[in-house]
């Protein structure tokens, strides 16, 4: 699988795009695959403020429960509204269609302990 280079990605497997303050939040390929098939996401509120490392929205596949973390204190700008009784799209378009929430970065130190998308592939690949 190949990660897009225009965004950085965490050790729990959410990618980032950054645009500005801006902050779209998605799942990775492998973590959809681990998960397989989406079934239900559990979203935040628009206008919740989270502190770096808190829980954004779960998410519940066939298989498993699974948290999904901010990589920084933000605030919730806006959930993905499609993956409303679509929760595929996680699956079939992880990196695009699929993404979950968009976030205002209220600090964005943390972003630097990010990996890039090399980074990334190669620890996916050791797992």
């Amino acid at each position: 699988m190949d990660y897009p280079d225009d965004r950085k990605y965490t050790d729990h497997d959410e990618w980032i795009l950054l645009q500005g303050d801006v902050l779209t939040l998605g799942l990775t390929d492998h973590a959809q695959d681990a998960l397989g098939e989406l079934v239900y996401i559990e979203m935040p509120e628009v206008g919740a403020v989270l502190a770096a490392g808190d829980a954004v929205c779960e998410v519940e596949s066939v298989k498993a429960v699974a948290e999904v973390y901010s990589p920084v204190e933000a605030e919730v700008l806006e959930v993905n509204e499609e993956l409303d009784g679509n929760e595929e799209l996680v699956n079939s378009d992880p990196h695009g269609e699929g993404w979950l929430v968009k976030l205002k970065v209220l600090d964005a130190g943390p972003l630097v302990d990010l990996l890039d998308a090399a980074a990334y592939a190669a620890k996916v690949a050791e797992a």
